[in-house]
């Protein structure tokens, strides 16, 4: 980052390169829309890029890249919030049409015929109880599991305290523990999940 400080077009080429897929991957989660969070993951860039004049040193560039990111994330979705946009994609009826959360605990509470999930089945699961989260729950959790950031980082990202983060972690681990214990009571592995 300081190279790009210095206005090197190769640099800065570079960190894009580096950075990019795993910023869209948390992106998409954050805002659960993979053609937008490749937006927003641009915006990220082009901010980083128009910013790089004021860029000082002092903690890790990934730390300063996720912070930018979660604030673009945060502005996307009150935007979204306003705007009320509908999805127009069909739903299918029935009492739990409306939340697949809801679904999948249907079907591992035993009212569905009991079986083990393959390991895709169990990955959306666990995608959708992540989505599930408050947006802040959300955010720690991908930073913590995914990008293997430390409480500290992961503090200075949300603007939080580190012991506030712990206690949002382990809200969040209530929160997925809640909806992914049926799995765990058929057996299944949570573990096995990446």
């Amino acid at each position: 980052m300081l190279q790009v400080r210095d206005d090197d077009a190769g640099a800065f080429e570079e960190l894009v390169h580096r950075y990019q897929t795993r910023l869209v991957s948390l992106m998409t989660h954050l805002v659960g829309r993979r053609d937008m969070a490749e937006d927003l993951a641009q915006d990220v860039f082009l901010r980083i890029y128009r910013a790089r004049k004021r860029y000082l040193p002092g903690s890790k560039f990934s730390t300063w890249m996720y912070t930018i990111a979660r604030n673009v994330a945060s502005n996307a979705l009150r935007g979204l919030a306003r705007r009320r946009e509908v999805n127009l994609v069909g739903r299918d009826s029935g009492e739990t049409a409306g939340n697949p959360l809801e679904a999948a605990a249907v079907d591992a509470s035993g009212l569905m015929p009991t079986r083990l999930l393959d390991k895709a089945e169990l990955s959306e699961v666990v995608r959708s109880a992540i989505e599930a989260l408050s947006e802040r729950q959300r955010m720690a959790v991908l930073l913590n599991k995914f990008e293997h950031l430390s409480y500290e980082e992961i503090a200075e990202v949300m603007q939080l305290t580190p012991s506030a983060v712990k206690s949002l972690l382990s809200r969040a681990r209530s929160n997925l523990r809640d909806v992914l214990d049926p799995y765990l009571q058929q057996g299944t592995k949570i573990e096995e999940i990446e």
